[in-house]
């Protein structure tokens, strides 16, 4: 029979247990029946959670019984939210408990179970439809209530880590009835602006009821939808929403995403550094390598030290001619991009449109001043014009108590001669006001013609 290959000590292999345990359930919901409920000297309270068929130990501890909504009693039906660990010493396993939910917890926990079941079935949950996120966000757009706490310290975590990144905030309720379609409303409206890196649904903890507005459906569908990377930052570690599986990301808490998503500059500096100061000293060790083999090399070929001192020149001479071509380029370079900024600025639109636009307004006060001066020598030349036609108009001459005679034939001919008319004859005269019909009647007198 073969020997096992290593034999574990009691220790060994509870702590082996405790791992693999602790990293299978890091964070689980377990319903059942609280029996045994003992709160000893210590603060904590003890107790075992059973259902029907089997029973699991549990320990709250003191510092966690603040988030209470009611005390923990024998026979209580309760959702514990926490992390499953052993008790080394004993070989014992228990469920460290972080929150109690007391109310509709049954009822609740089953309607989130049914939804996720069938999105997780659509493949809504599916890692291959996930976005990645970007390593140095410029802007982080965060949909949350403006009031709340987990948006201030998200703000705090990340102009500490990364201040170079712009941070939005889209103010919605997180809470209540009209939460999921403001939600919803908000993540279209960031979409279509596309004027952000990342967007992140941001609220702090609560209770199951406080956070069922990020268990809608269509929210996740919209989750999905979204063009931009979605992270989910709901409540505290052990709670999990509908939200946190269908976003490109689940962060543990509000401040834990800010961790996440946030590089931290310090540290990326001092990373900088250690990789600059590696890199010189690896060219020093190149160097320093290098010089060694040049200097065997050269005691290796001491008889033709003239021709490698001839080379050496040479290499030299290259190399100051390589840094005065390189100086000389990046001058040339920097001079072509002055020119560039030059023309730029010269061609700025906001510029130009200035320029334009006080043309255009002295080009406006000249035709202006143009068309008055035309305007009044036009009514000068019309002032005149009326007085030269009023002058030699024979209407004047009519206003006088004078009459222009016309025969009534076809051209209106004017009479200026007695012999023009007959005895009989009809003619119009024209006064100032109107027109006369007229008879002419011979006269024997003088032989002269007369009217009336």
């Amino acid at each position: 029979m073969d020997r096992p290959s290593h034999i574990y000590t009691v220790s060994e292999l509870n702590k082996q247990i405790r791992s693999l345990l602790e990293g299978r359930f890091p964070f689980i919901s377990v319903s059942g029946e609280v029996t045994d409920l003992r709160k000893p000297y210590s603060g904590h309270i003890y107790f075992t959670l059973k259902d029907g068929q089997a029973q699991v130990k549990g320990v709250l501890f003191k510092m966690q019984q603040r988030y209470l909504a009611e005390p923990l009693q024998n026979g209580k039906q309760v959702i514990c939210r926490g992390r499953i660990s052993v008790y080394e010493p004993r070989g014992d396993y228990q469920l460290i408990v972080d929150a109690v939910d007391f109310h509709g917890a049954g009822n609740l926990q089953a309607a989130f179970e049914q939804l996720k079941k069938k999105l997780a079935t659509e493949g809504l949950f599916d890692e291959k439809v996930k976005k990645e996120l970007p390593k140095f966000p410029n802007n982080i757009t965060l949909i949350t209530s403006p009031d709340g706490a987990a948006v201030h310290d998200f703000i705090k975590i990340a102009k500490r880590r990364y201040p170079n990144t712009t941070l939005t905030i889209v103010p919605v309720a997180v809470q209540g009835h009209q939460a999921p379609a403001e939600i919803i409303e908000a993540l279209s409206t960031v979409n279509n602006l596309k004027a952000t890196d990342i967007v992140v649904l941001c609220r702090g903890g609560g209770s199951i009821e406080d956070l069922w507005c990020f268990n809608d459906e269509q929210l996740a569908r919209a989750i999905r939808r979204s063009c931009i990377p979605v992270v989910s930052a709901v409540g505290h570690e052990i709670d999990f929403t509908i939200a946190d599986f269908a976003a490109d990301l689940r962060a543990p808490t509000p401040s834990g995403a800010a961790e996440m998503l946030l590089p931290d500059a310090m540290e990326l500096q001092k990373n900088i550094a250690a990789f600059n100061n590696a890199l010189l000293q690896a060219l020093q060790r190149t160097i320093r390598e290098s010089e060694h083999r040049f200097r065997y090399s050269r005691q290796r070929l001491s008889h033709m030290a003239h021709p490698v001192d001839t080379l050496l020149l040479k290499v030299s001479q290259l190399g100051m001619t390589l840094e005065n071509n390189i100086f000389t380029g990046l001058e040339r370079k920097r001079l072509a991009l002055q020119e560039q900024k030059t023309r730029i600025e010269r061609h700025n639109p906001t510029s130009v449109l200035s320029a334009h636009s006080q043309r255009v307004a002295l080009l406006e006060q000249r035709m202006t001043h143009a068309v008055f001066m035309l305007l009044q020598a036009k009514d000068l030349q019309y002032k005149n014009l009326v007085g030269v036609l009023d002058a030699i108009s024979p209407l004047a001459t009519l206003a006088r108590g004078y009459a222009i005679a016309r025969k009534k034939d076809r051209a209106r001919t004017i009479i200026t001669d007695a012999g023009q008319v007959t005895g009989g004859e009809k003619i119009e005269l024209q006064v100032q006001h109107g027109h006369i019909l007229c008879r002419v009647e011979p006269a024997i007198e003088n032989e002269e013609t007369v009217t009336k």
